[in-house]
């Protein structure tokens, strides 16, 4: 189940991501609201809150994540990724380096400096 993440600055958009995801979640809540925020801004901050295991994304979930990210790649400003999974959030240091845009990631204690970093409120 992915929810998203109500009042947030207005420059970015959030979800948080609970139990299983499949490829409906994505498509009806993640999608839109993306397309939604790139046409009003034209680039895409982006913050992620995981409390589930990323194994609990279904096959379909990965494919259209990667077919979104590609669609808007020159789009991609800012993207947090919330987790306490120390290798995701390796991966997600390492992503930084070979994709647009600046991805970061926080642990769940840190969620407010994540939003503001997101939201380019802060730059550190």
């Amino acid at each position: 189940m992915i929810n998203k993440i109500e009042n947030l600055p207005l420059n970015i958009v959030g979800f948080r991501v609970l139990e299983t995801v499949d490829e409906k979640d994505f498509t009806e809540t993640v999608m839109p609201e993306v397309e939604a925020l790139i046409s009003k801004i034209n680039n895409l901050n982006y913050l992620l809150v995981l409390d589930t295991s990323i194994t609990n994304f279904t096959f379909g979930v990965w494919i259209k994540d990667a077919l979104m990210g590609i669609k808007h790649l020159t789009k991609w400003n800012r993207a947090a990724i919330v987790t306490d999974v120390n290798g995701i959030r390796n991966f997600t240091e390492f992503f930084s380096k070979v994709m647009p845009g600046e991805f970061r990631a926080f642990q769940h204690k840190d969620l407010q400096y994540a939003i503001d970093w997101t939201s380019e409120k802060s730059n550190t």
